[in-house]
């Protein structure tokens, strides 16, 4: 991959779809919460031992790290200045338009007020779009390891508390021993209250959690569906249906969903004709972001910059983004490259 592509991707307008909001605290600001609760956290307070900390033996110990960083989020001002520097990280990248996923329930359940979140994420959101013009909006998701009592929960704050940037309800954690089809009643509840349908499946287990998630939980997109490739009926109804996949490469690699880079199944995904998005989902804690996805993504699968920027348009078509913003931005990737290729 040449450097001009590298410098193209660094330009290049984007989407993100498939990124975790406390996953994606930046060293410092990680290493900032660790020290105002030292003594009390096992999070290393010093930016340069959280790489080492953030090394993951399999998907169960990153969900035990990741829990770890949840638990250092312990008031509505901490939850609030993570999410505006979130903002500000990924508008450097040149990100437009971000779903956050957000589990709401795992700040609640340890002290912060509803209330208190909702408006700590909506002040972050609205300042984040008027100081960097990002535009941020909500997955709140059920993370699937607390069990039915998280769902209960997870459904009142989406339903009855609610925030103004909520587009999506989800269901994140560990897969195995987490069948999909128990959080039925969750996500009809939030699909006829107009929320759209975002679980993620096919991560750690195979292609049956990614038929449950549809045939049971009507998914919309799918996050991660990484082992969809082992069953071709599944393939063509992905293919047929434009059911989007949340693609997260070097996460795969982290949490050894895949044992080797070059042995992810995207190319499998693209050459099947599926809607692939590229992702990067709890970046920092993975040793990336969502430019460094791209040139991963444009390497596995040989792309120039034209290629990329048709990466660049699955993520905007498969947002929950409204028809101008998908236009706004569509026209930003195409005037970029119109740019870059006159030279």
């Amino acid at each position: 991959m040449s450097r001009g592509i590298e410098a193209f991707i660094a330009g290049l307008p984007k989407a993100e779809l498939h990124v975790h909001h406390v996953g994606s605290a930046s060293p410092r600001v990680v290493a900032g919460l660790a020290a105002r609760y030292e003594g009390r956290t096992k999070v290393p307070v010093d930016p340069e031992k959280l790489a080492e900390y953030f090394t993951f033996t399999d998907f169960a110990h990153f969900v035990q790290v990741y829990l770890s960083v949840v638990d250092l989020i312990r008031d509505a001002e901490d939850v609030r200045s993570l999410t505006y520097g979130v903002a500000e990280d990924m508008a450097r990248q040149q990100i437009r338009y971000a779903e956050l996923t957000v589990t709401p329930y795992s700040s609640v359940n340890r002290g912060i007020p509803d209330k208190a979140f909702m408006e700590a994420i909506e002040d972050a959101r609205v300042c984040a779009e008027r100081d960097f013009g990002i535009v941020l909006r909500w997955c709140f998701d059920i993370p699937g390891e607390a069990g039915l009592e998280s769902a209960e929960e997870t459904a009142r704050l989406a339903l009855e508390v609610g925030a103004d940037g909520l587009v999506s309800f989800g269901l994140g954690g560990p897969e195995i021993g987490v069948p999909r089809p128990q959080f039925k009643p969750y996500f009809d509840r939030a699909r006829a209250a107009g929320l759209h349908s975002v679980p993620h499946a096919g991560e750690s287990t195979g292609p049956e959690t990614v038929w449950d998630a549809i045939r049971v939980l009507g998914a919309e997109r799918i996050g991660h569906g990484t082992q969809s490739f082992k069953d071709p009926v599944l393939m063509d109804y992905l293919g047929e249906h434009r059911i989007p996949l949340e693609v997260c490469p070097t996460s795969n690699l982290a949490t050894r969903v895949v044992e080797r880079i070059d042995e992810h199944p995207i190319k499998r995904f693209v050459d099947a004709g599926l809607l692939v998005t590229v992702n990067s989902d709890d970046p920092p804690m993975f040793g990336t972001d969502l430019n460094t996805e791209y040139e991963v993504a444009a390497r596995l699968l040989d792309l120039d910059e034209a290629g990329v920027a048709g990466l660049a348009r699955n993520a905007v078509e498969a947002s929950f983004l409204d028809p101008a913003g998908k236009a706004r931005i569509s026209a930003e990737i195409d005037a970029h490259l119109a740019a870059w290729q006159r030279g």
